[in-house]
């Protein structure tokens, strides 16, 4: 089996340029290739029956490659079909209402994603506790939190958005992130969860 390198349905985005979304899926073509190209080299390695140590330290960088992978699909998904509002009334706002209170959703990803720091604000489903869990997460195959489904992720590494804004600008990327969000995407990660 041969992961695929996925294509996404994206519109013309605001506040992120074309370049910058087309470097951005070259990185994200990049983890797909380097998985694939481990599980093969790994295979290649047990039929030669080489030093376990070798193909215990791809295994490591497998995570490393897969979980960029992953993450990218769902940060990439969530733009396809252009920006939509969040369903007001629905189950994932009544489940924001109740953890986020008087606090939106929106409010607390923006809260998070301004800790100092590169990687990712992902916001997870718990359907065991029926809540949200908002994190930052520096690395994708460090801290992740297990077995919960991802509904949001917000890429904060600044490959991301280094194309468009500096540094220091990174309140202006995640203007641009939450401006060109489709929140049915979200919204429909929720329903899937939380069934």
């Amino acid at each position: 089996m041969t992961y695929p390198t996925k294509t996404f349905n994206l519109p013309v985005l605001t506040g992120i340029s074309e370049k910058q979304v087309q470097v951005h899926l070259a990185l994200y073509a990049g983890y797909v290739k380097q998985v694939n190209l481990i599980r093969e080299k790994i295979q290649e390695l047990k039929d030669a029956s080489v030093d376990t140590y070798v193909i215990a330290e791809l295994r490591r960088r497998f995570a490393f490659e897969f979980g960029g992978m992953r993450m990218h699909e769902y940060y990439f998904e969530q733009f396809e079909q252009g920006p939509t509002s969040l369903i007001e009334g629905g189950a994932f706002a009544d489940a924001i209402g109740e953890k986020y209170g008087e606090q939106s959703l929106e409010a607390h990803v923006r809260e998070v994603a301004g800790s100092r720091g590169i990687g990712w604000v992902v916001v997870y489903a718990d359907p065991v506790a029926g809540t949200l869990h908002t994190v930052f997460v520096n690395d994708h195959e460090v801290g992740q939190l297990a077995g919960l489904p991802i509904l949001l992720a917000l890429d904060l590494w600044e490959h991301a958005y280094m194309v468009d804004y500096v540094p220091a600008e990174k309140k202006n990327y995640i203007d641009a992130f939450f401006a060109n969000l489709n929140w049915s995407v979200v919204e429909k990660r929720f329903d899937e969860a939380m069934r």
